[in-house]
């Protein structure tokens, strides 16, 4: 039986300032230094649960929702939803403040998918990950969907093979 941990131990949390480098000629944090900082705190949660070197699988669902402004400053929480035998699936949600108007948005929002390895960067066991909350029971329960879509989609599973996924659409 593998070893067992909380998904919240996986919880990070990351906070960053847009500063005018960061930005694209609109004065908004730019798409690609958004995914860069996304990449960063889920490989954080990603090793954290599974006390390993991780390397970045997939990713996928980015939603740019609106946009980050030079000068706000950025969080980002991550935190583990499910771990496969190698495999997890992260969850990302990014928030924009402007501190000195007092507002916080939610901005972005994605799920990764990192791969543990050892030394040689052959992949390795991951602890189960165990939810406990009503949130992270709900992104757990979904993650091996999602995964299957990720799978389907990369061409690595036959759609006929998508058991979660034909249950979804309540298919035979």
């Amino acid at each position: 039986m593998r070893k067992q941990k909380p998904v919240s131990d996986s919880f990070v949390i990351m906070t960053e300032l847009v500063l005018p480098n960061d930005t694209n000629t609109l004065n908004n944090l730019m798409g690609g230094r958004m995914m860069h900082l996304m990449d960063i705190a889920a490989a954080i949660a990603a090793q954290k649960h599974s006390n390993r070197i991780v390397v970045t699988a997939s990713v996928d669902n980015v939603s740019f929702r609106d946009s980050i402004r030079l000068g706000n400053v950025v969080t980002l929480q991550a935190q583990v939803t499910r771990a496969f035998s190698s495999s997890m699936e992260v969850h990302i949600d990014v928030w924009a403040e402007d501190i000195p108007n007092g507002t916080k948005l939610k901005t972005n929002e994605a799920f990764f998918t990192f791969v543990a390895v050892d030394q040689s960067g052959r992949p390795i066991d991951v602890p189960d990950a165990v939810p406990e909350t009503e949130e992270e029971i709900r992104l757990f329960d979904g993650a091996l969907r999602r995964r299957q879509l990720r799978l389907v989609l990369a061409g690595r599973m036959q759609p006929a093979e998508a058991q979660e996924l034909k249950a979804l659409f309540d298919l035979k």
